[in-house]
């Protein structure tokens, strides 16, 4: 198979929205989402959010989310983050494999998303697009379907500028996620 052609600014668009998420941390929680009862501090960890290329470097975005231990039922739950349930990858990557998988099949969206500089193998974008399967908002740029989680946070990379990290507030919204007790931010349930 020939490797996609992708319009050099749409990749851009892709790099730019996921590299403003790396570093971010993600500290907030309102209160514990299996129970409702009120969470305290635990501690934090560092979470691989996407896997991007650029040129021959390959470079892993982390974030950083504070855990909580609930005070009623003592689950240690995360701050609100931009993942979904049961996926190791942030959920404008999978919004990203979930539009391009609705015109195509699993391998050749692998291929576009490499082609893009985002590394997802064929079979995690079957697991993702088995799993998640649910339509995303989306906009065509080039021809091509993009999330608007990503659209979304390249605008807001591009408001900020480089000297400006982006808040883990911002960068929840710009992927949809009014609270994590809502699963999907696109949809009532998120199919996990």
């Amino acid at each position: 198979m020939k490797p996609p052609r992708i319009p050099p600014m749409l990749a851009s668009i892709v790099q730019t929205g996921l590299l403003a998420i790396d570093g971010a941390s993600f500290t907030e929680l309102a209160a514990c989402p299996a129970c409702g009862g009120p969470v305290s501090g635990y501690d934090t960890k560092q979470k691989v959010f996407a896997l991007v290329r650029d040129g021959e470097d390959e470079h892993t975005l982390r974030v950083i989310v504070k855990r909580f231990s609930c005070r009623t039922c003592g689950r240690i739950v995360n701050a609100e983050e931009p993942f979904y349930p049961g996926t190791r990858i942030g959920s404008p990557v999978i919004d990203l494999c979930l539009t391009l998988a609705a015109t195509m099949p699993a391998n050749r969206t692998a291929a576009y998303l490499d082609a893009m500089g985002v590394l997802v193998d064929r079979t995690s974008c079957r697991l993702y697009i088995r799993d998640h399967a649910r339509p995303v908002p989306a906009s065509d740029l080039f021809g091509i379907m993009v999330p608007l989680s990503v659209v979304s946070l390249s605008t807001l990379a591009g408001q900020k500028g480089k000297r400006t990290p982006v808040s883990g507030a911002e960068i929840l919204a710009a992927c949809g996620f009014p609270s994590s007790k809502a699963g999907s931010p696109h949809t009532e349930s998120s199919g996990t």
